[in-house]
C-alpha cells in the first residue's frame, strides 16, 4: 500500500514539474462606443472636436492601464442609437473587448435636463414621464438594433454595457425635491431598460447606480458635475473622480 501511494505523489509531482506554465493573458484590442459618458465629457481637456473625447473618461484610463495592443476611441458626445455609424466602423472580427453606454440621448437627457433646471416642478416631471415611456417603448428596439450590429462586426468580443447613474444626491443642494426625484425615477427607468435589451443580447451589463450613490451632483462629494451655463456641455456629466472612481472601476470589475 505505501509503495502505492509513494508512485501515485510521484506521479502527481511529476506531471506538475513537467506542465506547461500557463499562458499570460495575450494583449486586448478594445473599442470604445457610445454617448458623452464613455467620451469622457465633463472632465476636460478634450480632443476629437465636438466629440469632446477626454484623456480623463474611463475608457482611455482603462487602455492606459491594461495591456492592449490596440485602442480605438470611438465614443461620441451627443450620440444616439441612430448616430453611431461610423463608431460600428471601428469594429471588427480581432475586437476583444467593447465598452458602450447609449441610450440617455435617445430618450432626451439634454433636454429634459434643461426643462429641469429651467422649468417648473410640474413642467420637470412631465419631461421626465415621457422620456420614461420612451425609455419603456421606444429605446428597447434602437437598443436591440444597436446591440446586434455590436455583435455582427465584432463576433468575439466581450461586450460591456455601462448604465447611467442617478444624477442628482436625493437631498442635494440644487434643484427642488421633487424634481430630484424624478430625475432619479428617470434614472432607474432606463437602467431597466438596458439592463434587460444588454441581457437578451448576452452582453454583460453594469449597473451604475449604487457605486455612485452618494456621489450624485449637488452632493457633498460629487462625482457628477452640477449645472453650469458656463459649462453646459458638462452640466450632470461626471466629473475626473466619477470617471476614475466611478466608471473605471465599474469597467475594471467587469473585465479584471
Amino acid at each position: 500500500m505505501r509503495k502505492r501511494l509513494l508512485g501515485a505523489l510521484c506521479a502527481v509531482l511529476a506531471a506538475v514539474v513537467t506542465a506547461p506554465a500557463a499562458r499570460a493573458e495575450a494583449p486586448v484590442d478594445y473599442v470604445a462606443l457610445g454617448d458623452s459618458y464613455s467620451s469622457g465629457t465633463g472632465a476636460p481637456p478634450y480632443t476629437g472636436g465636438t466629440c469632446f473625447r477626454s484623456p480623463r473618461g474611463y475608457a482611455q484610463l482603462w487602455a492606459d492601464s491594461h495591456d492592449v495592443s490596440s485602442f480605438r476611441y470611438a465614443a461620441c458626445g451627443g450620440a444616439t442609437t441612430a448616430s453611431m455609424t461610423d463608431q460600428f466602423a471601428s469594429l471588427d472580427a480581432g475586437t476583444d473587448l467593447v465598452s458602450i453606454t447609449i441610450g440617455g440621448n435617445d430618450v432626451g437627457f439634454a433636454s429634459t435636463m434643461i426643462t429641469c433646471v429651467t422649468g417648473s416642478d410640474t413642467t420637470c416631471v412631465n419631461a421626465v414621464n415621457t422620456g420614461i415611456e420612451n425609455a419603456r417603448t421606444a429605446l428597447p428596439p434602437k437598443l436591440d438594433a444597436t446591440y446586434a450590429t455590436i455583435r455582427g462586426r465584432a463576433p468575439n468580443a466581450t461586450v460591456v454595457v455601462l448604465g447611467y447613474p442617478r444624477l442628482v444626491e436625493p437631498n442635494g443642494s440644487c434643484l427642488s425635491a421633487t424634481k430630484r426625484a424624478a430625475l432619479n425615477r428617470g434614472a432607474d427607468a432606463l437602467h431597466e431598460a438596458i439592463a434587460a435589451r444588454a441581457a437578451s443580447a448576452g452582453f454583460r451589463y453594469v449597473d451604475a447606480r449604487a457605486h455612485f450613490a452618494g456621489h450624485g451632483a449637488c452632493g457633498p462629494s460629487p462625482w457628477i458635475n452640477q449645472f453650469s451655463l458656463l459649462r453646459l456641455v458638462e452640466s450632470f456629466h461626471p466629473n475626473a473622480n466619477g470617471y476614475r472612481l466611478g466608471y473605471l472601476a465599474l469597467l475594471t470589475s467587469a473585465t479584471g
